[in-house]
């Protein structure tokens, strides 16, 4: 069970350090491997779609995994439970770096991901607790910025780390943080009471992994495998439909059910989760499309890349300042819904791109894009908690958590579809204008169509200029998403004793 605990500022400090490394190097590995792929491929001998198992099956077991975090960290008391998972993710880590092949690899990410996906949710609710009731936006404010920054430091560290000390250093890199992390929460976090009197529904937890596993492996496999032209998608999807409907059954009519459907009558909490599906989808869907764009169609070098993108991290870091401080004094529904509207503007801006853009603009979105973000994270975690009994928090954590992964994985998987599509259509629609009686074509010189060599070039600039039109109507399609978002903050309500009217 979860109870206010709230140390002296001079332990805080330690605490909350110690509990926000935790979260960012869970987060950074979300995205630190995506950049050294291509250079395990080769040292593990893998093909393809085996490598890609390295970070399926850590998305996998970290969405199956954290509904349980609550029922644990109950059961058995939430710094014990934070220190053995901190442990067990830098101990894996090490294994990762140190693999020889790529079925030790994709198993060691799966504990990876298992060990690693309490850290998000349990380091939220220490915040609220350690915190008390009128600077819990601050707290949200210091744990959004980790949460969101992670993302995206992960491909700049990872491409820098692989650049050089090779791939094998971005796990290793979670050894020294990792012990860090361990040390001062073994030193000065509290331990929680334990309810042992709590049981483990067995059946409703199966039911509810197998069906987020399922969907999972459906989003991240699914443009691999054709979507639904494809008998492995389709039985995913039909397997996580039957499972969840289960799910939702037994957790309404079940007496032992590990999670408490209590929550979910809670109007704040409910609308709350749509609300960071929605901003997980704004946040990895534009970070998940910009590296192909930047380094396939424009050239840029990984460690470039990364570098081009840092500025949303900035611009996170700088939300995360104004919204701990404003949130004191200020409704935030009218903030969640302003940092919709800011994406949405940064989207708009990228929406006008072309495959000639230069990289200020690229920085630009992303800085307005970063700012608008962090002013979504504090004021949804915020409002989530404000009329949540402290004894629900780790389990709503957990659900909150898995809203925003599940909102992260459908929006990638929407947007690289669309992605696909769209550059074959544009593809087609392009190719049909290049023809020998295309005046502009002519005069430009370049293209001789008799030629295969020229033949080839010009192909590979009709991809290009496709592959650009369809990314640019992605973002077109996100603004979209957001702009739509904006009105859902005001179905929240303010609690009796709100967060901003702080004494």
């Amino acid at each position: 069970m979860s109870v206010a605990v709230q140390p002296p500022a001079l332990r805080r400090g330690p605490i909350v350090a110690s509990i926000m490394l935790a979260t960012v190097i869970q987060t950074v590995d979300t995205t630190i491997a995506n950049v050294a792929l291509p250079h395990m491929q080769g040292s593990l001998s893998a093909t393809r779609e085996q490598i890609s198992w390295v970070l399926t099956s850590y998305i996998v077991a970290t969405a199956a995994a954290m509904p349980a975090t609550g029922w644990l960290a109950a059961r058995y008391g939430r710094r014990q439970i934070f220190a053995i998972m901190i442990a067990g993710f830098t101990i894996v880590s090490m294994l990762c770096g140190a693999a020889d092949s790529i079925l030790e690899m994709v198993l060691y990410r799966t504990l990876q991901g298992i060990f690693g996906a309490a850290l998000v949710p349990l380091s939220q609710s220490v915040l609220l607790d350690i915190y008390p009731t009128e600077r819990h936006g601050e707290a949200m404010a210091i744990w959004s910025a980790g949460v969101v920054l992670g993302p995206i430091v992960g491909p700049t560290l990872g491409g820098w780390l692989t650049d050089e000390y090779g791939w094998r250093s971005v796990f290793y890199i979670n050894l020294p943080l990792g012990a860090l992390a361990l040390a001062g929460v073994l030193l000065y976090l509290p331990e929680t009471p334990t309810d042992r009197e709590r049981r483990f529904d067995g059946l409703t937890f199966g039911l509810l992994c197998l069906a987020v596993g399922a969907l999972q492996l459906m989003l991240d496999r699914g443009e691999l495998k054709d979507w639904f032209d494809s008998p492995e998608i389709v039985i995913e999807a039909a397997v996580a439909f039957v499972a969840f409907y289960f799910f939702a059954v037994q957790l309404a009519t079940g007496r032992r059910a590990f999670l408490d459907a209590s929550i979910f009558r809670d109007r704040n909490f409910t609308v709350s989760l749509w609300l960071i599906f929605a901003v997980g989808v704004a946040l990895l869907s534009s970070i998940a499309l910009l590296p192909p764009f930047l380094q396939s169609l424009l050239g840029y070098p990984a460690t470039t890349t990364g570098l081009v993108m840092a500025p949303r991290g900035v611009g996170t870091l700088a939300a995360s300042a104004v919204v701990g401080f404003m949130i004191k004094w200020v409704d935030p529904r009218p903030m969640i819904a302003a940092g919709f509207a800011i994406v949405a503007l940064s989207l708009w801006d990228m929406s006008g791109w072309t495959a000639s853009v230069d990289a200020w603009p690229i920085v630009r979105s992303g800085l307005v894009q970063g700012f608008g973000l962090g002013f979504l994270f504090a004021p949804v975690g915020a409002i989530a908690f404000a009329t949540l009994e402290p004894r629900h928090r780790a389990d709503a954590a957990a659900m909150f958590s898995l809203m925003r992964n599940l909102g992260s994985s459908v929006g990638i998987a929407v947007m690289v579809a669309l992605l696909a599509q769209g550059s074959q259509i544009h593809h087609a629609h392009l190719a049909a204008h290049a023809t020998a009686f295309n005046l502009p074509l002519a005069w430009t010189g370049g293209f001789d169509l008799s030629d295969l060599g020229a033949l080839a070039l010009l192909d590979a600039e009709i991809t290009r200029q496709a592959t650009t039109i369809a990314l640019i109507n992605d973002f077109h399609w996100l603004m979209l998403f957001c702009l739509a978002a904006i009105p859902v903050p005001f179905f929240l309500r303010l609690a009796p004793n709100p967060v901003p009217k702080a004494a």
